[in-house]
């Protein structure tokens, strides 16, 4: 298994997966051609150095993808935390530890950046994430909150 920043040929994939979901079908724009909106998104996360957009490879293939946040906080003494999001694995792949190992690797890589935290969010209608993500030790330890805008 392979983690690797993402490229601009590997955006497609990613939507893909983002919208191959009961949430993402609702949200994601996935066409061929893809929408330039998506290639604007991942020419500006990928000119941040505090965004890192992975994905995962077998044998050459594309089979996962999220992304990692560094957000520097003058809180914790000048801390940096660790923002996990848009953890997806090809469909076919699910429930093979694959997700585990994703963790593992972000894990692992957030206290490289020497981040004291990673964080997520999760939508409450989704319990098996909820039950996955306490099982690899995080905690629901805050309510968190969002202000959706018209775009």
């Amino acid at each position: 298994m392979i983690f690797r920043k993402a490229i601009k040929a590997d955006v497609p994939f990613i939507v893909q997966m983002l919208a191959n979901d009961k949430l993402g079908k609702l949200r994601e724009d996935y066409q061929e051609p893809l929408p330039e909106k998506y290639y604007a998104a991942f020419e500006n996360i990928n000119a941040d150095q505090n965004q890192e957009l992975i994905v995962v490879e077998i044998d050459g293939e594309v089979i996962g993808t999220l992304q990692l946040s560094f957000i520097q906080y003058l809180t914790y003494q000048g801390g940096i935390r660790a923002q996990i999001e848009a953890v997806r694995i090809r469909e076919d792949l699910r429930g093979s530890g694959i997700g585990q190992q994703m963790f593992e690797w972000a894990i692992a890589r957030a206290k490289e950046r020497k981040a004291h935290i990673l964080q997520l969010t999760t939508d409450k209608s989704r319990p098996e994430a909820l039950n996955f993500y306490e099982k690899l030790g995080l905690k629901a330890t805050h309510e968190g909150m969002k202000l959706h805008f018209e775009v």
